[in-house]
């Protein structure tokens, strides 16, 4: 059994799903799971209907009409009888409509869960008719009838006890009947034991892949994406970059912690557990191979490149001139988690403690205040902060021309550095 899962980039448009369906020509006798994200960029717009809806602006239902008029376009555009496609989603409008004709919950995050899901309900049911009509027969699943998770709404953990065997036990059922090799499902949703729609969080479809692939025992799991597979660098930042064929779960693991747009902890770690290969393959070229992520070991360290940019460094010392010692440590660590600040490097020395973490105005100014009533604040902004993996003398210099370093620290297989530039 093998699982796939389609991006929203993939399926962006009618040629989108149209390719999709090719793809899963290529595999006419292998049971498939295909999780599918909201399509294009549906859950950016979503989300701006959300906050309409919260702020009692007039624009809600523009948006709704922008909502309705983007997925009836790509639906126009695609082949068979599409007035099945329009009769199939137009429910899921109507019942996203009568939501938002009621008040807000009070609850920003559970609202948002119940909202911004419809953007994957839509996508999936657009896209099994779609292929339905055209004589490759699927079954529709609703993944919050399989995936069960806390009410963590935003961040829901999985309740793997209860997930496993919920997905087992439908996946053999469906598959044993014969009806039908593939199963068509939504990333990035379930739902809570009570029956409220939850969201996965960050990579929430990537991790939904990795959840079927461990429930199922499944022989891979493939995630199709416009790129020929993962870099060792971001080809837009730099344009050296090359495709890495190969990467062990551990160096993937790394290279997501350090910020690298690969493929996220949280998606890899089941898979690993179980040795399940994660596959990375070009959308637009199934035939390539693309690259994977797997318990193979890869003894040709490559230096790869994780670039942040609009970054800000914030140094911190005491007011009397004192050392920075353990109580002031966890005095300005809880000031960082009241405020939800994700650290990308820390450094202390005797007499201060720097942190450098992403820029958000709100943020920094609110974190600045508190600080400021105990501490001396100096900060730098913007700053970038470059993290090579397997570093070497040529790599470093590919990244130092007209930089200044205002912190650097390094172990012996990564190297991290606070960057400025020269003006």
């Amino acid at each position: 059994m093998k699982i796939f899962k389609f991006g929203g980039g993939s399926v962006q448009n009618a040629d989108g799903v149209k390719q999709l369906k090719k793809i899963l020509l290529l595999y006419p006798d292998e049971p498939l799971v295909v999780v599918i994200s909201a399509i294009g960029k549906t859950t950016n717009l979503i989300e701006r209907i959300l906050e309409a809806w919260h702020n009692h602006s007039s624009s809600l239902e523009e948006l709704l009409n922008e909502l309705r008029d983007n997925h009836f376009n790509i639906i126009h555009q695609l082949d068979g009888k599409t007035d099945k496609i329009v009769q199939n989603i137009q429910p899921l409008l109507n019942d996203l409509a009568t939501i938002l004709q009621s008040a807000p919950s009070g609850d920003y995050d559970y609202d948002y869960d119940r909202i911004v899901s419809y953007g994957e309900l839509i996508s999936t049911t657009l896209i099994s008719t779609y292929l339905n009509i055209n004589d490759l027969t699927n079954t529709w699943s609703d993944a919050r009838q399989l995936i069960r998770t806390d009410s963590s709404h935003r961040e829901a953990g999985v309740n793997w006890k209860e997930t496993v065997p919920l997905i087992r036990n439908y996946a053999t059922s469906f598959f044993a009947q014969k009806q039908g090799n593939i199963i068509i499902t939504q990333g990035f949703i379930g739902a809570s034991s009570d029956g409220k729609t939850t969201t996965l969080g960050r990579e929430g479809s990537d991790y939904t892949a990795a959840v079927f692939g461990f429930s199922l025992d499944a022989t891979d799991v493939t995630i199709w994406k416009d790129v020929p597979g993962l870099f060792n660098a971001d080809p837009r930042i730099f344009p050296e970059a090359v495709k890495l064929d190969h990467i062990p779960y551990e160096e993937a693991i790394e290279l997501s912690y350090y910020g690298a747009s690969i493929i996220h902890p949280k998606t890899l770690k089941p898979l690993q557990n179980k040795k399940i290969p994660l596959h990375v393959k070009f959308f637009f070229h199934p035939e390539e191979n693309g690259s994977v992520i797997s318990t193979k070991e890869n003894s040709n360290h490559i230096p790869s490149f994780i670039f942040k940019k609009n970054q800000i460094l914030i140094s911190i010392f005491p007011k009397d001139f004192s050392f920075i010692a353990v109580n002031n440590l966890s005095e300005i660590f809880t000031i960082l988690s009241q405020q939800k600040i994700k650290i990308n490097l820390m450094q202390n020395t005797a007499l201060s403690f720097s942190i450098c973490f992403d820029y958000h105005q709100a943020k920094v100014e609110k974190l600045i205040d508190t600080l400021q009533d105990i501490y001396i604040v100096r900060y730098n902004h913007p700053v970038e902060l470059t993290t090579i993996r397997h570093y070497n003398d040529e790599s470093l210099q590919k990244i130092l021309s007209h930089k200044k370093i205002l912190i650097e620290q390094k172990n012996r297989t990564t190297y991290q550095l606070v960057l400025k530039e020269i003006q």
